[in-house]
Parts: structure tokens; C-alpha cells; sequence
């Protein structure tokens, strides 16, 4: 007698793909009945109050994932936005103040560069190493506020008709100089539009400008806030998925900034070389040392024992090496690991790296040049659960 199993339903059914896009990685994890962790659950795991079960809920999260439905707010609490000891009205409190701040932050930048918020985002550099407007025709066309709406990667009206850049020269008549903080925040705008641009350019989410704008709004806010590090090639990947799953901006800029303090280190550089990245590529090295030596003598026979192959899966947690429900998936798992060994700090993202090396030990074995290696981790998505 036969029994019947319910297949599930791929998880990048909610996270629609363009259909002219053929090469996006293909989603294997699935939706499932019994294992996801549902709304339903998810309701029943909070007291009266609103506090929240927290291992109960980790635990139906690490055998199937978290439904998409509920996916951003279960997000705020595994990446710390929300107590689970806090009560719905505590909660809503935090909420506020943070939204409060948020827009305090914003209209600050805006105050700098009127572009902020605007729904709008530049790609061309708007000023010079020193300072100076840069007069350059595609700079001006993205920077010109008209009246009514302008094209692509122009800004929204201020009733002025005068652009940013004309008004940046203004500025400079009159001999107000810029700080350097905020010179170097500027000379970092265009970088975060390219990369927005770039970033899950697959979705059909990111097909409308207003969803393009919100994310280079958010990354502009936070190399503004956090100028040690500013704003490096990544973070976009990192702050993408919480535009997606949830509505509100200052929501989505506050989940980013918790991911932020875990994974900042990875963006900190000193004489050109991200600490943080490198600390976890020496780990990697040495976790498959011990547990393969084998596998790690093949990768040293290739040139990839210093395993910089791996290097674009630590920065941004596997987001383009897996479908985007996939590589969800991957983070939540990777936080229940996180819960599990609290003295570790931060993502267990080369933990994750070893055990998905450890499933490829056959097929790496058979790879005779180090750069197949990126090649060979892009071919093997999460296996069907």
C-alpha cells in the first residue's frame, strides 16, 4: 500500500520570479504541512501578553523553515528587533520610538541631499574627492527636481526646479564647506544606487522604482549612522530580503541594522583586507582540517586552501548562491544554530559553508582547477526536504 506524501509547495512560489530571467537559481526547499512553522503555530506560541515561546518556536523553525506569510514578523525576533520576553504593548512602544528615530535620521540626510526619500536614486557620482559638484550631463539628469515626475533616477518635486547639484554649487558660493563625514557619504550615494540596481535583479519586486528606491533609502540612512563603515558592496544583498518581508521602511532599516551588528566586522577593513572574512576563512580552514583532511589536501593540491573561493558566501550569507526562498531558509536555519551555541558570536555561516562542503566531498574530489570551486557551490542548492 502506497502512502502519500505531500510534496509541498516550492518556496519561491511567494517570491515571484520575471519570466524573462532563465538563469536565477532554481528554489529545492518546499513548503510543508507539519514542518513550516504556520501562522497558526506561530499565534499559539505567544502568552496572553505577548510573550513569546521562543525555543518552542526555533524548534518547528529548524525541521521546516518559516511560511512566508509570517516570515517578517517572526524576522524581527530572530534577529533581535524584538524581545521575546517583551508584551504586544512594550513591543508597540519600541516600535514607535524606533519609527520616530528613523525618520529623524532620514529627514537629516534629506537635508543634505533632497534626493532621500524622494523615490528616487542616483547612479552617477554627484561630487568630486573634494568636495565640488561634479557638471556632468547624466549627473544632472539624475539630480534635476522638476515639477511633476522626471524620469528614471530623477528626484520628485520641491516646487524649485533647480537641481541638487546646482544647489550643491550654491552651497559652495557661499563658502559652506561640507564635513568630511558627509563628503564621503556622498561619494558613497551612486555606489549604493548601482548596487540596488543589481541587487535580486530577478524578482519581479524589484521591477517597480518605488521598491528600488525604499532599499537605496535604507543603505543610505545607515552608511550616514554608521560611518566607520559607511556603505560597502553586499550590503545590499543583506538588505534586500527585509524590504521584502516587511512593509514599513523603518521596520525593514532596523532589522537590516541588528543583521548589521553581527555581520559588520565582515565589512571592516584594515590595509585593504576585510578582517572579519578573513578570520572566517581561517576557521574554515582549519574546522575541515580536522574533520577532512582529505578533502582539505585536495583543495591545497588546487590553490584553494586559503578557501578565498568562499569569500562572496561569507560576506552575504549565500544570497547569490541560492534561490532567494532558499537562501531565507539557510539564515533561519543558521540562526537556530546561532541559539544553540551562544557562545559563539555571530551567523554560523562557516559552519553552514563546511557542512555544505562535507555534501560535496565526491564532486569537489573530482574538480581539478580551484576556479571550478564558486562554479561547483552554484550547481548545488539546499537539498529537498
Amino acid at each position: 500500500m502506497m502512502i502519500w506524501r505531500d510534496p509541498g509547495e516550492p518556496t519561491d512560489s511567494y517570491y515571484q520570479v520575471r519570466p524573462e530571467i532563465t538563469d536565477a537559481p532554481k528554489t529545492k526547499f518546499r513548503i510543508k504541512a507539519g514542518k513550516t512553522l504556520s501562522a497558526r503555530k506561530w499565534r499559539s506560541a505567544f502568552s496572553p501578553d505577548g510573550q513569546l515561546d521562543i525555543s518552542k518556536t526555533l524548534g518547528r523553525i529548524h525541521r521546516g523553515g518559516v511560511h512566508p506569510s509570517i516570515r517578517g514578523e517572526v524576522w524581527e525576533f530572530l534577529l533581535g528587533c524584538c524581545d521575546p520576553r517583551s508584551t504586544y504593548e512594550e513591543r508597540a512602544e519600541l516600535r514607535e520610538r524606533r519609527r520616530e528615530k528613523y525618520a529623524q535620521w532620514k529627514e537629516e540626510c534629506r537635508r543634505m541631499f533632497p534626493l532621500i526619500g524622494s523615490g528616487k536614486f542616483i547612479t552617477a557620482p554627484i561630487i568630486n574627492d573634494q568636495g565640488e559638484p561634479i557638471q556632468d550631463p547624466l549627473v544632472l539628469l539624475e539630480t534635476t527636481l522638476e515639477n511633476g515626475e522626471g524620469g528614471a533616477g530623477t528626484s520628485a518635486a520641491d516646487g524649485s526646479g533647480n537641481s541638487i547639484s546646482r544647489g550643491t554649487e550654491d552651497a559652495a558660493r557661499e563658502k559652506v564647506p561640507m564635513s568630511k563625514k558627509e563628503i564621503q557619504w556622498k561619494l558613497t550615494l551612486h555606489q549604493i544606487g548601482l548596487d540596488v540596481k543589481r541587487t535580486d535583479r530577478a524578482l519581479v519586486f524589484y521591477e517597480k522604482q518605488e521598491n528600488l528606491a525604499k532599499l537605496w533609502d535604507i543603505l543610505a540612512v545607515y552608511a550616514w549612522i554608521d560611518d566607520d563603515v559607511g556603505y560597502c558592496q553586499g550590503m545590499s544583498d543583506l538588505c534586500s530580503p527585509m524590504i521584502i518581508l516587511l512593509d514599513n521602511e523603518s521596520d525593514s532599516f532596523w532589522c537590516f541594522e541588528r543583521l548589521m551588528r553581527r555581520l559588520r566586522g565582515n565589512f571592516r577593513s584594515e590595509t585593504g583586507r576585510s578582517v572579519g572574512v578573513e578570520a572566517q576563512l581561517n576557521n574554515l580552514a582549519t574546522i575541515t582540517q580536522v574533520i577532512d583532511p582529505k578533502l582539505h589536501q585536495h583543495l591545497e593540491t588546487l590553490g584553494g586552501g586559503d578557501y578565498l573561493f568562499a569569500i562572496r558566501m561569507l560576506m552575504v550569507l549565500f544570497r547569490r548562491e541560492f534561490s532567494f526562498g532558499d537562501s531565507l531558509y539557510l539564515w533561519e536555519f543558521m540562526k537556530k544554530l546561532k541559539s544553540e551555541a551562544k557562545t559563539l558570536r555571530g551567523l554560523k555561516s562557516g559552519q553552514s559553508l563546511c557542512a555544505i562542503m562535507a555534501s560535496m566531498k565526491e564532486r569537489i574530489l573530482k574538480v581539478e582547477h580551484r576556479k571550478m570551486l564558486p562554479y561547483l557551490f552554484l550547481s548545488s542548492l539546499l537539498p529537498a526536504s
